[in-house]
């Protein structure tokens, strides 16, 4: 017999609240869902009151988001994240009897989401959740980064990142790709892509572009992309199959 998991939907905005309702309704031998919540306050109300098994809770809330709840939590649920932004480390949710949805959710996401749940242990461990926590806060400040250096001559010319429109890799350096002109960095695009913010993607293992710059993205051969920025050049670039998932999973958004 399969294991019926009492649930509490937490997101701010109605829409998905009851998207997520809706597609929930689809299992009812999986999900009984005991109540939704509009914030993270009213939440945790609930949460301590109904003590359901399982939370799908959205990370950015105003008043208190989702790791903050989760933070003030004596007892901690087991937990599928919700989040429309890409800016967290969404594989650090696939340990520790967590699972993530990018919103809209979809159905068959959703269903994989229940397969992992048959596998998993209901038994939850707050304290490596409270290391998983700590490791995503560490990411997030990481990634306030809003300007790189570039070599200029002698000088070091501080680069906004809003004016670059993609990351190329070079012999030696990146080349960095800024309204009319190309700067080197001496950071490798491993090193950039830990910390830029969500809104560059790495597409290519010699490439991160700036989503904000792109114009169109074509199909091409052997499940590959080619995307076009709207940066003076129209660059051009094909992707790489490896990064399709986190290329279709930005397209999705």
């Amino acid at each position: 017999m399969s294991t019926k998991y009492s649930s509490i939907i937490i997101d701010d905005e109605p829409p998905a609240r009851d998207r997520l309702l809706k597609l929930l309704g689809n299992f009812p031998e999986t999900f009984h869902i005991l109540d939704v919540a509009k914030n993270g306050r009213e939440a945790k109300q609930k949460i301590e009151a109904l003590n359901p098994d399982l939370i799908f809770l959205d990370i950015e809330m105003p008043g208190l988001t989702g790791f903050e709840l989760l933070e003030a939590l004596e007892t901690i649920p087991m937990v599928i994240f919700c989040t429309a932004y890409g800016e967290y480390s969404l594989k650090a949710f696939e340990t520790n009897s967590i699972d993530y949805l990018v919103k809209p959710v979809r159905l068959e996401r959703l269903e994989k989401t229940i397969e992992k749940l048959k596998s998993l242990d209901r038994h939850f461990s707050t304290q490596n959740f409270s290391s998983l926590l700590k490791e995503i806060t560490l990411q997030k400040e990481a990634k306030k980064m809003t300007s790189i250096t570039v070599k200029k001559g002698d000088k070091l010319v501080f680069i906004k990142l809003e004016d670059v429109s993609h990351f190329e890799a070079g012999d030696k350096y990146v080349n960095v790709h800024a309204k009319n002109d190309i700067h080197l960095s001496e950071q490798s695009l491993t090193q950039l892509e830990q910390k830029l913010p969500d809104n560059f993607l790495r597409i290519h293992r010699a490439v991160i572009i700036n989503t904000d710059y792109v114009n169109d993205v074509q199909k091409y051969f052997n499940s590959r992309f080619v995307i076009t920025l709207s940066n003076p050049k129209k660059s051009s670039i094909t992707t790489g199959r490896s990064y399709n998932d986190a290329i279709k999973t930005w397209m999705s958004l």
